[in-house]
């Protein structure tokens, strides 16, 4: 059995190898990445988040993109998928690739099991190299809980946590402000709710 090292592919030929893939890779350090299958509350949420930000940023200088858009950290070098990236005027894009945005203004990503420690930890880190990027919000799937991220005066990100169905999702890089019972409206939590997240639906 060989033990030589797997080649590392470049950039150029990441690109042209997910022009033609069926399924979406994200790329780090010359390592192509399989993405996950998401479970039916993720899309539910992704869903859901997407269509009530689309209503309020209607007409603006903002709108938003699912996870067909693909993302460049350039201090990095990071090509990722978020599932949902806020957008707004002038848009930037990877001198390398023209559909790849390279100036986010907000992230957010639905927390699955498979991806939440790398959603909070190298996948945020990469995300805060970005200056373009203010606020950065993970979504729960399994409980009514969204955790807003923004950039500070001193470079520093600040957290502010929305728990239970009584709660409202406010951004800061946008004027937006979302109930969690709308956005968690569906959904089928794995365990009955703890005390003081507020009424199922």
């Amino acid at each position: 059995m060989s033990t030589a090292p797997r080649r590392k592919l470049t950039v150029a030929e990441y690109l042209a190898i997910e022009r033609e893939a069926e399924f979406k890779s994200e790329f780090f350090n010359g390592e192509k990445l399989a993405m996950p299958r998401v479970s039916r509350e993720h899309n539910r949420v992704k869903e859901t988040l997407i269509g009530e930000l689309g209503a309020r940023l209607k007409g603006g200088l903002c709108h938003t993109l699912s996870s067909s858009q693909r993302v460049m950290v350039p201090a990095s070098g990071l090509y990722t998928y978020p599932d949902i990236v806020i957008l707004c005027d002038p848009l930037s894009y990877d001198p390398a690739d023209p559909d790849t945005l390279v100036n986010p203004t907000a992230i957010i990503e639905v927390l699955s099991p498979s991806t939440e420690r790398y959603d909070k930890g190298l996948k945020f880190r990469n995300y805060q190299q970005i200056p373009s990027m203010i606020e950065y919000v993970l979504a729960a799937q399994n409980e009514p809980v969204c955790d807003r991220y923004i950039r500070l005066v001193d470079g520093s990100w600040g957290l502010v946590s929305f728990v239970g169905l009584s709660a409202t999702l406010e951004f800061t890089s946008i004027a937006a402000r979302i109930p969690l019972a709308d956005v968690y409206a569906g959904v089928v939590f794995p365990d009955p709710l703890p005390k003081g997240f507020g009424p199922t639906l």
